[in-house]
């Protein structure tokens, strides 16, 4: 049980009653002493009346001070919720520790009867006011349903996201939503209710949801340029852990909502607020010859597994990848979506195991992430935006595939 989940939070939110903001902070203080309680207090300047709010906060080492010091006058439209358990920047979280965290808050915001639900996920190094305010404020004074973030590109930042996740919503549900998974967020009581009340609940990680959920139900969904997002590092150690983690929800809720997303064609944009931050030039260097030996290795000792989702033509196309040295490797875009689409398939069938099947993927994202790598090295900034545009594309155009496929599983068996 968390802090949140305790009896003595829950006597505070009873006490508070009932708000129109709900600012859940998942991240602690920064070094620099930032504060969710003074980012969220100078967000609600931007608002044309502030509402009222409860803030609920990481407060891992309990040092947390309100700004207003302990002599101000007490403030009936804000309210401070202290809670030790929501740090989630950790690289050892697990995915079931992130959707606790956010089960969590909505479940507050739905009993305070807040009118929005805003969390902040992200290193507070970075975030500022204005953050905030974009996510909520659209909310509740343009009634939006669901506000995700447009965070500034990074080349080699974000890459599940970028390679699989948006690319993958954008082709199933027909809206170009660039982080659909957050995991910054602005979303209405409308939609928290209709989460609670759909067959989609039995999803454990609200993230992979949110955003289906909201095109499903005909919600308003719009995106907002934040700016510049501090990613926590990669986890290469783990990396087949987190894939698994972050495409099971992904794969489960493709499952769950199939009826729907079948007969969608296309894609549509949907509304973007803000002014678009400039791409980050990022100074590390991607390590490509350990993914492509990566990549290779496992093309030795997967053959069997992948045999088991992977048709015969892609097994081929994969072998003939692996004989290239580092410097040649290229993995074409539609041979990775069609790897994506048919691991989905193998999941729903559960060919073998999901999770041992999903681990089982990690050579061929790191193979991706090579090629990608390689590609960009030779690009600007400026091209990153137009190479993800041409992998979303390739995503739309395979989508007859993973239909077929989906629909007629007999006709097509590796």
């Amino acid at each position: 049980m968390s802090d949140l989940d305790s009896p003595q939070t829950q006597e505070q939110i009873a006490e508070i009653g009932s708000a129109d903001l709900l600012v859940g902070v998942l991240a602690a203080g920064d070094s620099n002493g930032t504060s969710a309680v003074t980012l969220v207090r100078d967000a609600l300047a931007a608002f044309s009346k502030p509402p009222k709010t409860v803030v609920i906060h990481n407060d891992g080492d309990g040092s947390s001070e309100d700004p207003k010091g302990p002599d101000a006058k007490p403030d009936n439209s804000f309210f401070v919720v202290r809670d030790r358990s929501l740090g989630v920047n950790s690289t050892v979280a697990t995915m079931e520790s992130v959707g606790a965290a956010y089960h969590s808050l909505f479940a507050a915001g739905t009993k305070l009867g807040a009118r929005a639900c805003c969390v902040v996920a992200s290193n507070l190094q970075t975030v500022t006011p204005r953050w905030i305010s974009q996510l909520a404020q659209p909310v509740l004074e343009k009634d939006f349903d669901l506000v995700t973030p447009c965070y500034a590109r990074h080349k080699f930042e974000g890459l599940i996201n970028s390679g699989i996740i948006s690319p993958l919503n954008q082709a199933l549900y027909g809206r170009q939503i660039q982080n659909p998974m957050g995991p910054d967020l602005g979303c209405s009581q409308r939609l928290l209710q209709k989460l609670n009340a759909s067959r989609a609940s039995m999803n454990p990680m609200p993230l992979a949801r949110l955003a289906p959920e909201a095109v499903r139900s005909g919600f308003q969904v719009a995106q907002t340029q934040v700016g510049a997002r501090l990613y926590p590092p990669t986890d290469w150690v783990n990396l087949s852990s987190v894939l698994a983690q972050i495409l099971g929800p992904v794969f489960l809720d493709m499952e769950l909502n199939a009826a729907f997303w079948q007969k969608i064609r296309g894609s549509q944009s949907i509304a973007t607020l803000g002014e678009t931050a400039p791409v980050f030039e990022e100074t590390g260097a991607i390590e490509v010859q350990r993914m492509v030996e990566s990549f290779q290795l496992g093309t030795r000792s997967l053959q069997e597994i992948w045999g088991l989702v992977l048709p015969p033509a892609t097994l081929l196309d994969i072998q003939k990848l692996s004989r290239l040295t580092a410097a040649q490797f290229r993995m074409p875009d539609p041979l990775w979506v069609r790897i994506i689409y048919d691991f989905a398939l193998g999941h729903r069938s559960r060919a073998i195991s999901r999770d041992h099947l999903l681990r089982a993927l990690t050579p061929l994202y790191l193979g991706w992430v090579a090629s990608y790598a390689l590609e960009m090295e030779l690009l600007g900034a400026v091209a990153v935006d137009e190479r993800l545009l041409r992998l979303s594309r390739d995503y739309e155009a395979a989508k007859p595939y993973l239909v077929s496929r989906w629909r007629w599983p007999d006709r097509f068996s590796p």
